[in-house]
């Protein structure tokens, strides 16, 4: 069920990657080394790849190389034929064209405010609304804004958003400065029709935000489930230009032309090429999700607590798992949609209990359905976490509505309710707000980049996943000649461990499940 990049094709030149790579060390002291290896069974509960993580803080024995996926005992492996010919069938259904002009472009930036009415948006202004139009035009390479207006409109769902007066304001004002190559108008989703009359009266490329951030969705993704989730996205945008140009009054839509005699129009060819195209899209995607529900299956056979961390794009998200996992090889980037693909790190709770983080997909508002419908199956793994974590950028002034943004999608996920109701809300970037407080108990203020308040958020993690996977902490009387003490470090996090040498025993504080615990009792009923 996850969406790792190491797990969508477990190929050779993953394994070779994986096999003989140290894993990072922590920066504050480990704890007393323990004789069974936890990092290697969450590592391989994640199958060929493992997870993006390190093996450094925690229980367990480590050799000279560290823990090791089960990729590094697979790179001898030959490559399925069928599998070969399946990869290159994907391949084909990501080559399209460029959504947007490649290149440097000098963008002006125009964001329609409505003043009244139901489409008067809440908790936000203009202002901020357009800091963050720029920044997704920022995230472009070679792409820059030169001109930023913020114009009176009625609706943003009119043929042209804007009255006769105004349009013919913009166009004079747009035709004369060349510097302008493109227009992004900040408006959720732009008609076809209307695209086309305003680059015809503007003489540039008009975007949308759609376009937009399904441009930087397929500039950021690396896994193929991404990249697919993408090209779902991009379907309605190729339909919706299909109808416009089967619509042009000088017949270059050729509606009305046949295709060598098969009775069908070169418009109902592209239709059902498409049609075709999301068939064949839908089923790699699937053939994925059913790797990831196996890989999901795998991780709850090992019983490892899975922690999602989810927030607004740009929170910090990366950053705090970096801080928490102390895992060097995760390199945050201060721009939005830096993570797109769900990846899993490796970390361990102060009574060495090993976690699994999962980063997943920045959040963002004003996002078409479709978009989010196409991204559906890898929040999947959201649902299926012990616990999540919401990241908030608490020195953003629209925080309050990122909130919303958040959570509201979280709802559209239909998570369970008990989840849902044990949300962990993380204050983050408290630095750049002196004297900042949490208004609640609920949430824990902490700053990932200076490592602030981290010691009380991972004493909340913990108290929250020990409560959400039933895990309690027992001391257990074993017997020092039998098999008890060693199955406890394979199957439990060993705390401490007293010897009574006279009597031959131990009293071993553990964290244990209860099926763990109940499989103790099975096997030494005594």
């Amino acid at each position: 069920m996850w969406a790792l990049r190491a797990a969508v094709r477990p190929g050779p030149g993953l394994c070779r990657l994986a096999r003989g790579r140290r894993l990072p060390r922590a920066a504050p002291p480990p704890p007393p080394p323990l004789p069974p290896a936890c990092p290697e069974r969450a590592l391989a509960a994640f199958g060929p790849g493992g997870v993006k993580g390190r093996g450094g803080e925690g229980r367990g024995r480590r050799d000279d190389d560290g823990p090791r996926s089960r990729a590094g005992e697979q790179e001898e492996e030959e490559e399925d034929p069928a599998d070969a010919e399946q990869e290159e069938e994907e391949e084909a259904l990501l080559r399209t064209e460029p959504l947007l002009p490649l290149g440097t472009q000098r963008v002006c930036l125009i964001h329609p405010e409505v003043k009244r009415g139901p489409e008067k948006p809440k908790l936000t202004r203009a202002e901020w609304q357009v800091a963050e139009a720029e920044a997704l035009v920022h995230t472009l390479d070679g792409w820059s804004v030169v001109e930023s207006m913020v114009v009176p409109s009625k609706s943003s769902d009119g043929k042209l958003i804007f009255g006769k007066g105004t349009l013919e304001h913009l166009t004079e004002k747009i035709r004369g400065t060349p510097e302008i190559t493109a227009v992004f108008l900040n408006v959720e989703r732009l008609a076809a029709p209307t695209k086309k009359e305003l680059e015809a009266a503007w003489g540039v490329q008009v975007c949308d935000r759609f376009t937009v951030v399904l441009h930087i969705f397929r500039c950021n993704a690396r896994t193929k489930e991404a990249r697919l989730q993408v090209a779902l996205a991009e379907l309605p945008l190729l339909r919706s230009r299909l109808k416009t140009s089967m619509a042009l009054p000088d017949g270059r839509g050729r509606g009305s032309r046949y295709i060598m005699g098969s009775g069908e129009s070169f418009v109902q060819v592209q239709q059902r090429l498409l049609k075709d195209q999301e068939m064949k899209i839908r089923k790699a995607l699937e053939r994925l999700r059913n790797k990831r529900r196996l890989l999901g299956r795998q991780r709850r056979r090992q019983e490892f607590p899975v922690i999602s961390v989810v927030g607004y794009t740009n929170c910090g998200k990366t950053t705090l798992i970096k801080a928490l996992t102390g895992d060097d090889a995760v390199q945050p980037r201060d721009q939005l949609f830096a993570t797109l693909d769900i990846t899993a790190h490796a970390g361990w709770l102060p009574s060495r209990v090993a976690v699994i983080y999962m980063d997943t997909i920045g959040f963002l508002s004003q996002l078409p359905h479709s978009l989010i419908e196409s991204f559906s199956a890898t929040l999947e793994d959201v649902a299926r976490s012990d616990l999540i974590v919401h990241v908030r950028d608490m020195s953003h002034p629209e925080t309050e509505l990122q909130k919303a943004s958040v959570l509201s999608t979280l709802r559209g996920l239909r998570l369970p309710a008990a989840l849902l109701d044990s949300v962990l809300e993380v204050h983050n970037k408290v630095d750049l707000v002196p004297g900042y407080r949490p208004a609640g108990p609920q949430a824990v203020a902490v700053s990932a980049l200076l490592g602030q308040g981290l010691p009380e958020l991972k004493a909340r993690l913990e108290d929250a996943v020990l409560r959400a996977t039933g895990r309690q902490v027992l001391t257990l009387r074993v017997r020092l000649a039998g098999a008890q003490l060693s199955w406890l470090h394979q199957e439990a996090t060993v705390q401490d461990v007293d010897v009574i040498p006279e009597a031959g025993v131990a009293d071993v504080t553990v964290v244990i499940s209860s099926s763990a615990y109940g499989r103790f009792r099975k096997l030494f009923p005594e």
